[in-house]
């Protein structure tokens, strides 16, 4: 790992186990926020926004760390960012004062225009000589630890090489911090026939700050990752994979939409954190 990020992530705070501030979970979390260890927000749902939303973060701020993974910075895209984006969210950033910043490994915003995806990326030299130097600049630009995450993805193109050898080369070249979506992992790895426990000893696994836990839909023949379904086994159990090669500052539990009751979501968490204390006592 490069010194300069092992130096920041060795200050990063421990956050636990967190959940995704969803206008339909606003009320259920403050009641249960001593189950709650932190939130994440997507920074665009946030920016130039007034009344009712911003009071529910600015509110959840007092009890919360608030942690942004971005959505529309397209890491990814031919071209420059968005300086409305860049300067709102910077913004925000002031109210909020995160410990890190994350966002997808793909592309979204073509001809000042947003595709609402996220696009996956050829994994090919030029693509992460590119990367590189665009994670660079949204490190200078935000001056906060930046993380990329592992998308999902469901067609494969011709590719010089394989997606953890491409991730490998984005983290240790930009010398940033890794946002691993476990069930990202899972889901490509049915999908594209690989070994998920190979793919996670064939990446600098010790640069992972954050993780994602979420459940998907199985269609049989494929594999989509939802965000809107109940965490299989197979996921915890590549969730106790990776707690046994390294320690991650903070896990959520990733639930956009399809919302159960509360109390599963609780059950969900306390879940996650027997996991991470079953490996903490083996340490």
């Amino acid at each position: 790992m490069g010194k300069t990020f092992q130096k920041e992530k060795n200050k990063l705070p421990n956050f636990g186990v967190g959940l995704g501030l969803r206008r339909e979970l606003y009320s259920p979390i403050l009641r249960h926020k001593n189950q709650i260890d932190w939130l994440e927000i997507a920074p665009e749902n946030y920016i130039c926004r007034g009344g009712e939303i911003f009071e529910r973060l600015v509110n959840a701020k007092k009890y919360f760390p608030i942690i942004p993974h971005g959505l529309n910075l397209s890491i990814g895209g031919t071209e420059p960012f968005d300086p409305a984006l860049i300067n709102n969210v910077k913004k925000l950033f002031k109210i909020i004062d995160p410990s890190w910043f994350s966002d997808h490994l793909c592309f979204n915003y073509v001809e000042k225009t947003y595709i609402h995806d996220l696009i996956p990326l050829p994994y090919n030299k030029v693509t992460v000589k590119h990367l590189v130097n665009r994670i660079k600049k949204a490190q200078d630009i935000f001056q906060v630890p930046f993380l990329i995450e592992n998308p999902s993805y469901y067609m494969v193109i011709d590719n010089e090489m394989s997606e953890a050898d491409f991730i490998s080369q984005i983290l240790e070249k930009a010398d940033c911090g890794l946002l691993l979506d476990i069930n990202n992992v899972y889901v490509n790895s049915k999908n594209h026939k690989y070994d998920p426990i190979r793919f996670l000893d064939s990446i600098p696994i010790e640069r992972t700050v954050q993780v994602h836990i979420a459940g998907h839909l199985n269609r049989g023949k494929i594999i989509i990752d939802t965000h809107g379904e109940p965490i299989i086994r197979d996921v915890y159990n590549l969730f106790g994979e990776l707690l046994k090669r390294c320690t991650p500052k903070a896990v959520l539990l990733e639930r956009d939409f399809n919302f159960p009751k509360f109390s599963e979501l609780l059950n969900e968490i306390k879940k996650i954190k027997t996991i991470m204390k079953s490996f903490k006592k083996a340490a």
